[in-house]
Order: C-alpha cells, then structure tokens, then sequence
C-alpha cells in the first residue's frame, strides 16, 4: 500500500509543513496517522482529544499522544456545559440533525478550545476505507450500497458542517483523506480489499500503509464511534431524561429554541426505531425520488395503517423479505446513494467544496 500511504503523508505534508497545527484527536488509527504524519514537517503539533473524564477517547488519546511523544489537551465535556455548546454549535452552524449536532459536537469543541489557526481532522477514512461496523458480514452489493451513502453524506452533510464550525473559529480545516491524491490511491485499489471480514479486519488498507510508513502500532489501536467514544451519546441521554424527552426531540427542542428563540413546545413526535441499513438505504433512494423526505414517508405509513386498521396491506409478501445479511445500525439521516460504475473497480466520489458531484443537497429531517 505504498502508493496509499505516501499519498496520505504528502496530504498531511501540504496542510502542516512549517505551521502550528491541532490535531482533532480520538487516539485511533485515523487522527492517529495524521498526528504522527502532521509531526513529521509541522512547526508543532498538539493533539485535542474531546470526552466526558474517563470516557474510551480520552483514556485513548492520553495513550497515544504520550507514545508519539506530541503535546494534549483534553477538551472537557460534562452535563454541566453540554447544553451551552450544543446551542452554540447549532447557533454557529444552523444545523438541526439531531445525529449531526452529536457526532459534529467533538470538532466543535476541539476548535473552541485550539489556539492553533490550523485544525487536521481524520474524517472520511471510515466511509472510504471500510471502517464503518455496518460493513461488516455484507454482501460485495450491500456494501457498496452502504458505502456509498456514507460517503454522500460525509460530503453533503458532514463536511459543510465542519467548514462552518472552522469558519465560526476563524479556523482552517484540513481532511486529509479527503485529499485528491489520496483519493486516486484508494480508486486504485480493489473494492475486496476493502470490504472487512471481521471487526478486527476493518480498514486492513490503512493499517498496511500506516506500518509501511514506520508506524505499525498505530494498526492496533480501537476505535468508537466519536459520539460514543467521547461520551456525549450518555450525556445527552441523561439530559434528555431529565427533561422527559427523547434523545433526538431533546436536540430538536434545543434546535427550536436557539433558531426562534422560543422555548419549543413539540412541532412533531419523535419515533425511535432500528431498521436494516440495508433497507433504510434503499428505501430512502426511492422516497427521495418520490419528493418525499423519511419523517413524511413515515407519517404516511401511520396514516395508511389507521385509515385500514391494521398492517395487512402494508405487509410485504413473503418473497420479498431479504434474509438478513448486514447488523442493524443506528438510523442516521443519509441522502441517495451513487452507485459505482462497475462492482469490482470503482473511483470513489470525489470531495468537490462541499457537495458531492452531480447531486445538490438533499432535503433532511430532524425528526427521524
């Protein structure tokens, strides 16, 4: 995997070299690369790592900062100041996705802390390079289908997040995976070796490269998910109980308040569900085609078994129930996938500002 880790080291090198860098900073294999790489040319580096105390991040990024020898900060989040950075986040950025304000909120704290002009992110690894838990134990086609959403919403939804949350700092971001060159390195390489046969297996691509390029420990290093790895999934949770509500009507009260300055009194209901990546994926390509967005197409749903009484006519038949082949995943808001041209080689979607080619931005719901 030469071509693939030179390719990160020389984006890593164009962003850092002769700067004062931050790294946002989880201590896994991503931002863990990237620290190690930014440390290689940049005039510093300092590694901030957002989390409850003790929470797996934390504990991680102490670890690991302190093995490559590179200065950190632990960026503090407690149920005493959650609520006041969740409205400053929605108020800087006007985002109402309840999954985007939690899974955004770490960047957001590593840039309000920073004194460093410049911030390098590890985002976009996991959609590219097969990092995700979901894709695990699929089919070649559900994972393409499944990465491909991911993928369209890093550069739909994440990505512009993060560019307004740097801008609200004064901050540069960098993603570095999201790099061109990077990007013709992974389109390279065969769609199999992507695809994990295990958890253990996930981003094999990337930890080859990170050992070619003299960091072999850094193949080792676990990971969660930055909203569950910091600790501000439970945070919220808690916050949201106190105060009777769901953990996504929680976040979209908050979102009511801040953009109208009015404390909300519930403009819709909240409905908590697991569903099949797989078929929420493909489910939600044809409801957008239809004009339609998931709290409307569901809203019909319970319409449709009112006005009937029951689920009969909603019940699909027999033959057409999937055995199942992906783990069920938490629901997130992902717009219509791209398909690749061809199931074995394919050229990822490439970073183009902030939308991804060919497509504007799809309408979203806070509600589901």
């Amino acid at each position: 995997m030469g071509g693939l880790g030179e390719s990160i080291r020389e984006s890593v090198r164009k962003a850092a070299e002769g700067r004062r860098v931050a790294v946002a900073f989880s201590g896994g294999l991503d931002s863990g690369l990237v620290a190690a790489l930014a440390s290689e040319c940049a005039e510093s580096v300092v590694c901030y790592t957002c989390g409850t105390d003790g929470s797996f991040d934390v504990r991680a990024g102490k670890e690991l900062s302190e093995a490559l020898g590179l200065p950190w900060v632990h960026c503090r989040i407690s149920k005493g100041n959650l609520e006041g950075l969740i409205r400053e986040l929605i108020s800087a950025t006007d985002e109402s996705d309840p999954f985007t304000i939690s899974y955004e909120l770490q960047l957001f704290t590593v840039c309000k802390a920073a004194s460093e002009d410049v911030v390098l992110t590890g985002q976009g690894a996991d959609e590219y390079l097969g990092g995700s838990a979901k894709f695990v134990g699929c089919s070649m086609d559900d994972y393409v289908l499944l990465r491909d959403a991911g993928i369209e919403r890093l550069l739909d939804v994440s990505v512009p997040c993060e560019k307004r949350i740097a801008s609200y700092f004064g901050k540069t971001l960098f993603h570095p995976y999201l790099d061109d060159g990077v990007q013709r390195a992974i389109s390279d390489i065969p769609l199999e070796d992507h695809l994990p046969e295990s958890m253990d297996s996930r981003k094999s691509v990337l930890k080859e490269a990170a050992a070619g390029l003299g960091y072999p420990d850094l193949a080792f290093r676990r990971k969660k998910s930055s909203q569950y790895g910091s600790g501000t999934t439970d945070l919220v949770r808690a916050l949201a109980k106190e105060k009777g509500k769901m953990y996504n009507q929680y976040l979209a009260s908050l979102y009511d308040e801040v953009s109208s300055g009015i404390p909300a009194r519930g403009k819709g209901s909240v409905i908590n569900a697991r569903v099949d990546p797989v078929v929420k994926t493909k489910a939600e390509l044809i409801i957008r085609k239809e004009g339609l967005s998931p709290s409307e197409a569901v809203e019909m749903f319970y319409r449709k078994v009112i006005e009937d009484g029951g689920t009969e006519s909603v019940r699909p038949s027999r033959g057409s129930r999937r055995s199942r082949v992906c783990r069920p995943s938490r629901r997130t808001c992902i717009s219509s996938p791209r398909i690749p041209p061809s199931p074995r080689c394919w050229t990822p979607p490439r970073p183009s500002g902030c939308k991804a080619p060919g497509r504007g931005r799809m309408r979203r719901s806070r509600w589901i």
